[in-house]
């Protein structure tokens, strides 16, 4: 089975796109809505491709699964208000000005940096399940 990687990106609303399927997109309000419109829409999007006999991706082509990947700023989008940029802060060793930067997209962040982000989010999240 293939897997579909798709980036979910955040400018006023979420947006997803793939790189192994041009042409599709979709958004939503929030990350699950936004999940369920790509899926949606690369059904519909592969239905125009086969009723127009216009080439399939070989990815497309058999069983596939979708795998969304959340950049750094719609993680961030996602966790504003939930986590605060200064415990954030503490947990990636990323100064909260910076952290701000990469959620309204003035900076993109390098891939270290998203990997620190990611992991001082686990973190977090283990030091919640440890209190429960």
């Amino acid at each position: 089975m293939e897997r579909i990687k798709v980036i979910i990106d955040w400018d006023e609303n979420y947006g997803a796109a793939s790189s192994d399927v041009s042409g599709c997109v979709a958004t939503g309000k929030t990350v699950e809505s936004v999940k369920e419109a790509y899926a949606s829409a690369l059904a519909f999007h592969l239905e125009g491709l086969r009723e127009h006999e216009y080439d399939i991706p070989d990815k497309l082509k058999g069983e596939y699964t979708l795998t969304f990947e959340l950049s750094v700023q719609s993680l961030l989008h996602q966790l504003d208000g939930i986590i605060t940029r200064a415990a954030l802060a503490r947990a990636t060793g990323i100064n909260e000005r910076q952290l701000g930067h990469y959620m309204t997209g003035h900076r993109t962040p390098r891939t270290e940096q998203r990997k620190k982000i990611v992991e001082g989010i686990h973190r977090i999240g283990n030091e919640f399940i440890k209190v429960v």
